[in-house]
């Protein structure tokens, strides 16, 4: 990566970290994937019961597969049978890994979801949220991380995932009311009243979509 590019992630980050814990949330900044997936064990103790929603980011700096591998109880929704069970199974878990659609510089996650599984885990439920998020996913503000989220992540992920919606045919937002429309909720995530909750690992890296 570009040496200026590397350097103005880094600033801005910490303007972003800032911006967290303004609002009850806890933010690092990892070089690199290697370094994200390293905090991400810190906050994860050996025992510990954790799911994921279907974000991209976890898998690529190999957090998912650390988990399925090692001393965790991790709820793999892919091998049950019973997909509403492991969903269900989720709010009670120790910790929920998630990944952005967005985020605003002052530290506001915006995510939008089809089954809406993943933002309400987000909301309520699981005792920690663990939240990894390239640097390509910072917005000046709600307005531009709700455009980037409508327009970037959800027409990309409408296509992942083999939707008929107007957005995987023209790649951007159409408004639409597909029955297959994948933004049916949108979470704006701003405060968290629950200290140590909500922890975001900012990765020097472009992750997901």
């Amino acid at each position: 990566m570009n040496e200026n590019i590397v350097k103005r992630n880094g600033l801005l980050a910490k303007k972003v970290i800032k911006g967290l814990e303004s609002r009850n949330m806890s933010g690092y900044y990892a070089e690199t994937r290697e370094d994200a997936l390293k905090k991400a064990l810190e906050l994860i103790s050996e025992g510990s019961t954790v799911t994921m929603g279907g974000g991209m980011s976890i898998h690529e700096i190999g957090l998912s597969d650390f988990l399925k591998n090692g001393n965790y109880s991790f709820i793999d929704r892919d091998k049950w049978e019973d997909k509403r069970a492991a969903m269900l199974a989720a709010y009670d878990a120790d910790v929920y890994l998630a990944s952005a659609n967005a985020m605003t510089d002052d530290g506001v996650i915006v995510n939008i979801d089809g089954n809406s599984n993943r933002v309400s885990a987000i909301a309520q439920g699981p005792k920690k949220v663990v939240f990894i998020v390239g640097m390509n996913k910072i917005c000046s503000d709600v307005d531009s991380a709700m455009k980037r989220a409508r327009n970037v992540a959800a027409p990309i992920n409408a296509q992942r995932f083999g939707l008929s919606t107007p957005c995987s045919k023209t790649g951007s937002c159409m408004n639409c009311k597909s029955p297959d429309t994948i933004c049916c909720q949108i979470l704006i995530t701003r405060f968290s009243r629950h200290k140590d909750r909500i922890h975001v690992i900012l990765v020097n890296d472009s992750l997901g979509f």
